[in-house]
């Protein structure tokens, strides 16, 4: 019996979220939907631009807001990851164990600098821009990974951004076979078009060899495979992991499990709030099928939460609210 379902690694960030317009995205110079590495001088000319809006902020990071959903919905989980000895930092560690995740940073691991923060600006279509300073989370290395919580998991995830630096790359790659070794499975996602776009050679040596679940969305999983055909780059995914997941908004998901492609019709719902519904995906699916549930199963039980998540602000449900989703969902079937 392994102590954790799922050990995520990636990048710790302060998720602050403001609602704009279109306006506001032009004035600011922002590419709309994608998202950008900025410095934290150009992250202080956003929040002057945007004043004294109203915003929300939560621990976040991509693969931080799937290892929160996995914990939410009962499983044991666990995440490496830096933060800084400063404000928002203590509010990361703080937060993420209030959301039962386990992680060694809880220990006194802090570091000095400045925490990781993304301004997550959403449009009024639900749509959501990211602008991202990485902070110390850029130093991500091999030291923070902790061997002995992936050998002691099911289930590895690693979150695609980790690409965009030497030294989060390397810790990809140091938990990636340490995961090997422990006969862990790993589980990969794509995370962004711009990070297959811009870091294509960092994500193919990361994919070196395959991985065992790979997550994209409909886009991402079209630049990996340079093809604007969805039955094309299926079929490129097959060839780098032995199991994947394809989300398509509210057109549902294609899941393979290895040996058949399963159709995932999308839930109803009125989104307002595009932020963290793959990340939400990705943690029911992985809660799904490390908790028993035949992959077309735990594709509906990740429809079923991503639809939750879009009809409400920010990336994260309540942990009750998360719950309630898998509750309904088992009264149902």
């Amino acid at each position: 019996m392994r102590r954790y379902d799922v050990c995520g690694l990636g990048n710790a960030l302060v998720d602050i979220e403001y609602h704009v317009d279109e306006d506001d995205l032009q004035a600011l110079a922002i590419q709309k939907g994608v998202m950008t590495l900025v410095d934290e001088s150009q992250q202080q000319s956003i929040v002057a631009r945007l004043g004294a809006r109203t915003c929300n902020r939560a621990s976040g990071g991509s693969a931080a807001n799937t290892i929160i959903a996995v914990s939410q919905l009962g499983g044991r989980a666990y995440y490496a990851c830096r933060v800084a000895d400063d404000d928002l930092g203590h509010f990361y560690i703080d937060d993420l164990m209030r959301a039962g995740v386990a992680t060694r940073t809880a220990a006194g691991r802090y570091v000095q600098g400045v925490t990781g923060k993304c301004l997550v600006l959403v449009t009024p279509d639900a749509d959501r821009t990211m602008n991202t300073f990485l902070g110390v989370s850029a130093d991500v290395s091999p030291d923070d990974v902790d061997a002995d919580a992936i050998r002691n998991s099911r289930y590895l995830y690693l979150e695609g951004y980790l690409v965009t630096s030497d030294s989060s790359k390397s810790a990809a790659l140091f938990a990636k076979s340490q995961a090997r070794s422990a006969q862990t499975s790993i589980a990969l996602s794509l995370s962004d078009p711009n990070i297959v776009n811009y870091f294509r050679s960092s994500v193919e040596e990361l994919l070196d060899g395959g991985v065992d679940l790979l997550f994209a969305n409909e886009d991402e999983a079209k630049c990996l495979a340079q093809t604007d055909d969805l039955e094309r780059a299926v079929e490129h995914l097959q060839r780098v992991a032995r199991e994947f997941v394809v989300t398509r908004g509210a057109r549902g998901a294609v899941v393979h499990d290895g040996h058949a492609l399963h159709q995932i019709p999308p839930m109803p719902t009125e989104a307002i709030d595009t932020l963290g519904a793959g990340d939400m995906f990705a943690g029911a699916f992985l809660y799904g099928i490390s908790h028993g549930m035949a992959h077309p199963r735990a594709g509906m039980l990740a429809a079923a939460a991503a639809s939750r998540i879009v009809a409400n602000l920010g990336p994260r449900l309540k942990a009750e609210d998360t719950r309630a989703v898998l509750d309904r969902f088992r009264a149902s079937c």
